[in-house]
């Protein structure tokens, strides 16, 4: 159990979506389950897509996504296994070692073929009804060709020897068994003509090195795992097992993209999704408990996580239902813990200006008001800001219906000016006490309960919904709900 080491690799060529984010957790929840390690591998050899901010976008999301790694670089003393950069790898010569190896016995091979050529050649392939894939021709070159190749200047590939006769077979621990055709399958790049190596050798010879146990990740890898597993018999190494996750689709049924919604991260930081919120929704996307919980802590998800668990058709991503979810752990919550992580919303957007001059305890009550009707972080400002200004901004609507329609107009006025005075001298002001004096002046005016709440609702908020009036008034205080009556008074009665 303690020997269980698997790993998170993203390639630093963009933001970290929402598939990415969901294989990290998968293989963290199995590293927390089983009390193993996750190292997290930068597999930055894309030279040209591959960036610095690249890498630290991705680190970002993994911070605030709280998905820790025990190794890893940067931020981790424990490099026992480094570097975790694989172009520092490179660097090192460890990708060129194994594949000199390779070519030595005869398992690899130079090839002096340009790109112009293999693509010529796959497309005859295909027109005689053969698989498109590279015909082997320089398995069998000479030293002489060779060295003849070399004073043309022309700089060879190293391609994988692969077996022409036979299958391979993944024992898939979600899937099953897969069976490969090696007739199928391409003599493969391992390592470009600049010296870098391919995606396929790279991380056969880091997961060996780094003694990955289990690798876990998406379905579109399920292709290059044959190949993989040739390079694992041919340097007579010890093979992790594999567990391929199922897609995840938009709500069209198309693989999820840009225009589901936001697929990135760090923008449902943005919007105001909690952490939590994220991370619950996505360990929902492809895997199940026996009684179908929804809502999990990160202890739950560690203790009940198993890959034995997780499906083999597609998950759709349901906007609908994070949103909801998100909402659901927005009302766990105290006011005071809101509070934190809307702060904590406001520094990392830069929106400070939103709250300007905001008093923090009166924001906590407010928070504590509306929370039913947070669904997102950044609702807050708009369901509070009237308790923090000034001018009071009136809805035209409310205006209209409530304050002066025709059947309204003379009723509001009477219980706005009565009101002034009456709750100017009303001592007890606790919602409680506020219900029983609108109650009971609708009953001495003989007019209906709503006739007193409404217009008085507009003459402090500006709007004809929010939170509970009595609270909100009470909240407030005489002194502000008096002068706000007596603004409306004198806007829309003199």
């Amino acid at each position: 159990m303690a020997d269980v080491r698997v790993r998170f690799a993203p390639s630093p060529t963009g933001d970290l979506h929402v598939g990415g984010a969901r294989t990290a957790l998968f293989n963290w929840l199995f590293a927390k389950n089983r009390k193993g390690k996750f190292i997290l591998r930068i597999e930055d050899t894309d030279e040209v897509r591959s960036t610095e901010a690249s890498v630290k976008v991705i680190l970002d999301a993994m911070k605030w996504l709280q998905l820790d790694w025990d190794e890893g670089q940067p931020d981790n003393e424990n490099l026992k296994y480094s570097p975790y950069y694989q172009m520092e790898r490179k660097e090192k010569g460890i990708y060129q070692k194994y594949a000199d190896e390779l070519v030595t016995r005869k398992l690899a091979y130079y090839c002096y073929c340009d790109p112009e050529e293999v693509d010529d050649i796959r497309k005859k392939s295909q027109i005689n009804k053969l698989p498109p894939k590279y015909d082997g021709r320089c398995r069998y070159s000479t030293l002489e060709q060779r060295e003849q190749q070399k004073k043309r200047g022309k700089v060879p590939v190293v391609r994988f020897r692969m077996p022409d006769t036979g299958i391979v077979v993944l024992n898939d621990i979600i899937r099953g068994k897969i069976k490969f055709d090696n007739f199928l399958l391409d003599d493969f790049v391992i390592i470009k003509a600049n010296g870098t190596p391919t995606y396929n050798f790279a991380c056969v010879v880091d997961d060996y090195l780094m003694k990955i146990t289990h690798v876990l990740r998406g379905d579109d890898h399920i292709s290059n795992t044959p190949k993989q597993m040739h390079i694992y018999n041919a340097l007579n190494w010890e093979m992790p097992e594999f567990a391929h996750l199922a897609m995840i689709l938009g709500s069209d049924g198309s693989r999820l993209s840009k225009r589901h919604g936001h697929i990135s991260v760090l923008e449902y930081r943005k919007e105001g999704y909690l952490q939590e919120a994220l991370i619950n929704y996505l360990v929902l996307l492809g895997w199940s408990t026996e009684d179908s919980q929804q809502i999990f802590t990160m202890e739950d998800m560690k203790q009940k996580f198993s890959i034995e668990r997780c499906g083999a058709s597609p998950s759709v991503f349901d906007s609908a239902k994070l949103l909801w979810l998100n909402g659901e752990k927005i009302r766990s919550k105290s006011s005071d813990q809101i509070y934190e992580l809307f702060i904590d919303w406001i520094n990392y957007t830069g929106n400070d200006k939103l709250i300007k001059n905001w008093d923090t305890e009166l924001l906590k009550k407010a928070i504590f008001l509306e929370r039913d009707k947070i669904k997102l972080l950044k609702n807050i400002p708009s369901l509070v800001d009237f308790f923090f200004t000034k001018d009071i901004d009136y809805e035209e609507d409310a205006i209209r219906t409530v304050l002066l329609s025709e059947k309204s107009k003379n009723v509001a006025e009477l219980v706005l000016t009565k009101s002034l005075i009456g709750l100017s001298n009303h001592q007890d002001f606790s919602a409680v006490s506020l219900e029983k004096y609108a109650r009971h002046f609708a009953m001495d005016k003989n007019i209906k309960t709503s006739q007193v709440f409404h217009p008085i609702r507009v003459a402090i908020s500006g709007r004809k919904q929010g939170p509970s009036l009595f609270h909100m008034m009470e909240i407030m205080g005489r002194e502000e709900v008096v002068r706000r009556i007596n603004v409306t008074i004198n806007k829309f009665f003199t």
